[in-house]
């Protein structure tokens, strides 16, 4: 069997961008991925588990959904679809209510009300598969062609490049990369992976803008949740593009 597609592109990202974080591959399941693991082995939170399987040496598939729900966060399970949005969610992510865990809240909106309008506007949210899966490009078995999206973890400058090469071929200057509002698992797995019915497709997503979430990246860490169609063109341009052909720009040994 050829190798996994997937992995090839997601190889070729990082060895062309010196990711030192691996390039993650976000696929649905019907049934547990042979030697998974459910992401509450790692952390409750899915970004947190995500980044780590980035950084570390597992090659193991981190799975959320079906049964393997118990112990994840619900914002989490939310925002990929396996749960409806808690009535007070609302109320929480913005100014509090006090018969909702005593008021306690994020400010995160000014207001329930504009928390509701970002939720419909993100339209329905509907899972892959019975499983949302999590895996390293590098360790995708040969059997897994095809992919929702990738995850890309990188410093500030190696995101940089890498949304300037989502725009090397596209004629559209504002929306091939955006910035989202959501939780990080959003900008990470549901808007690219085309879980959410209203988001933009060919688009890159830029984050996570999600401070609650702070705690589990470093400090000059940032991500790019990347559909697969264009993480194919991503990988397809490098040879094509500033990132090979002037690698002193992208790259400078010397900043004034």
């Amino acid at each position: 069997m050829a190798p996994s597609p997937v992995r090839r592109i997601g190889m070729a990202i990082r060895e062309a961008f010196h990711l030192k974080a691996r390039p993650l591959a976000v696929y649905g399941a019907e049934v547990v991925p042979e030697g998974g693991a459910p992401v509450t082995s790692v952390n409750r939170c899915l970004a947190a588990a995500m980044y780590h399987l980035a950084t570390s040496g597992d090659n193991f598939a981190l799975y959320v959904g079906g049964e393997a729900q118990a112990g994840c966060c619900p914002g989490g399970l939310t925002h990929l679809g396996f749960i409806q949005y808690p009535p007070a969610i609302k109320y929480f992510v913005s100014t509090g209510k006090k018969e909702y865990r005593n008021g306690e809240a994020e400010y995160l909106k000014a207001n329930p009300e504009i928390v509701e309008r970002c939720f419909r506007a993100a339209g329905t949210i509907t899972p892959p598969g019975k499983y949302v899966v999590v895996q390293a490009c590098e360790a995708l078995p040969d059997a897994v062609t095809d992919a929702r999206s990738l995850c890309l973890f990188g410093n500030a400058e190696q995101v940089r490049n890498l949304a300037a090469l989502v725009h090397f071929d596209r004629d559209e200057p504002f929306f091939p990369v955006i910035v989202p509002y959501g939780p990080t698992c959003s900008t990470l797995i549901t808007y690219p992976a085309g879980m959410a019915a209203h988001a933009p497709v060919d688009t890159a997503f830029m984050g996570p803008q999600d401070p609650t979430t702070n705690y589990a990246l470093p400090i000059d860490t940032m991500a790019l949740g990347v559909p697969l169609s264009v993480a194919r063109r991503m990988a397809d341009n490098i040879g094509l593009s500033f990132v090979a052909k002037r690698p002193d720009v992208a790259f400078p040994e010397k900043r004034t």
